[in-house]
């Protein structure tokens, strides 16, 4: 068992990397300046640009969150003792708790001229804590079909900040890697991309971020996440003039055996990368991998397949 870390302490072995960091209690703020850094010039600068915003109301949530019931410290403890994620996604989304963070997310969000925007943001607020909690379970279960595409990034902003909340709150507590390597052992929830560590001591590990709760937890290199094999993995990268193909700040892994493929950004080439930010600024190499027959099975909350 290893021990969740706030960013930057190591307390394990010199054997041993940390096995778990937990996003800094900045998270939302460190990816709202990233977005609205990539947007300039950026053809999805508009959309970069309202994801930037939501991420400033997610900040907001954490830094001053709404009256909510908290997880049931005992079932917390009951699923970590069972070696199981102790914030499971798959039934506290079912519970009415992170529905507060959605009310005050629709509160807080200054709704800007625009169509489509003002009609998802009140077919949010009209619609039942019954019909929520059915579109949060379909785009927490990656059923994207099952809600309309123009609510996945409120919706997904508010499921993101209760969870981070609740873990950034959580009690200290020994975690165990899930049975997959691509699902969060906090959360449940399966990874948005990889990140290669530049720093320190374990310089050039590989930790994947949950695409709900932001936890880290550090799974070895060259290895499928997937089908957990290593043989023919292959790296591919925008083609850019800036950068060497082996010197790419964000490279697909691809597995043939299982057909696909996660994200993985290194910040030994861009130490200000950030995952989500990083993710839907390179749409183009998911429609490109998406042409050759590569299988995205990696997630992201505040956007819909095809909704770029």
């Amino acid at each position: 068992m290893s021990t969740i870390l706030e960013p930057g302490q190591i307390e394990a072995s010199a054997s041993a990397p940390p096995f778990l960091y937990l996003p800094p209690h900045n998270l939302f703020t460190l990816r709202a300046q990233r977005l609205e850094q990539v947007a300039r010039g950026h053809p999805l600068a508009d959309y970069l640009a309202l994801i930037a915003t939501l991420c400033r109301v997610q900040q907001s949530l954490l830094d001053q969150p709404p009256s909510a019931t908290a997880p049931d410290p005992e079932h917390v403890l009951l699923c970590q003792q069972h070696g199981l994620p102790p914030l499971a996604a798959d039934s506290l989304v079912r519970e009415d708790g992170w529905q507060p963070y959605l009310d005050a997310l629709l509160l807080r969000y200054q709704v800007p001229p625009q169509p489509p925007v003002q009609k998802a943001i009140a077919t949010l607020r009209n619609a039942s804590a019954g019909q929520r909690k059915a579109w949060a379970i379909a785009l927490l279960s990656g059923q994207f079909e099952g809600l309309p595409a123009a609510l996945v990034p409120f919706l997904g902003a508010a499921l993101q900040a209760a969870w981070s909340h609740w873990l950034l709150h959580m009690p200290p507590m020994d975690l165990k890697p899930c049975d997959s390597l691509g699902q969060c052992p906090a959360c449940g929830s399966p990874a948005m991309a990889g990140v290669i560590r530049h720093r320190g001591k374990y310089n050039g590990l590989r930790y994947l971020v949950c695409a709900l709760c932001a936890c880290e937890w550090h799974v070895v290199r060259v290895k499928c996440i997937y089908c957990e094999q290593s043989k023919g993995l292959k790296y591919v990268s925008f083609e850019d003039d800036r950068y060497a193909a082996n010197q790419a700040p964000l490279r697909a892994e691809i597995c043939p055996g299982c057909n696909s493929y996660l994200k993985l950004l290194y910040l030994e080439n861009d130490a200000e990368a950030e995952a989500l930010s990083a993710d839907l600024t390179s749409l183009t190499l998911d429609m490109r991998l998406d042409l050759d027959g590569y299988q995205r099975q990696a997630p992201n909350l505040m956007l819909a397949p095809g909704g770029g």
